[in-house]
């Protein structure tokens, strides 16, 4: 079952009917995995709460296929985890303008509550 699926298509098919500017559909809020791996604990205290976080598909990953790499300002931070990434993926693969930002920062020690983020579609309004 893709949990995921129906807001995402929801979204998709609501992009031709609002009117207003700035809505969105919040797809999901995950952790980040992986933060303990890559460039987050050297650009933590530059990072905040609402920063646009950029997603990157990974098809050729040796170790997850449906692989979203996340990045703040072109420095990679972790992945999307695992078994949140399915959806994101896939409507990634189908050129849906899935956005990302942070929702939490939170200086604990385990890594996985570190930095929590938002998987977002935006609503463009459409034109009269």
């Amino acid at each position: 079952m893709h949990r995921f699926a129906a807001p995402l298509a929801l979204a998709v098919a609501l992009i031709a009917s609002v009117h207003a500017t700035d809505a969105y559909i919040i797809v999901q809020k995950s952790p980040l995995a992986g933060f303990q791996y890559y460039d987050g604990k050297g650009l933590w205290d530059m990072m905040r709460v609402g920063d646009t976080l950029q997603l990157a598909r990974e098809p050729q990953n040796p170790h997850d296929a449906n692989a979203v790499r996340v990045e703040w300002r072109g420095q990679m931070l972790g992945y999307v985890p695992r078994r949140e990434n399915g959806d994101v993926a896939r409507q990634m693969d189908r050129g849906v303008p899935v956005k990302a930002r942070i929702v939490q920062l939170k200086p604990a020690r385990n890594p996985w509550q570190r930095i929590e983020f938002e998987v977002y579609v935006e609503l463009s309004p459409t034109r009269r």
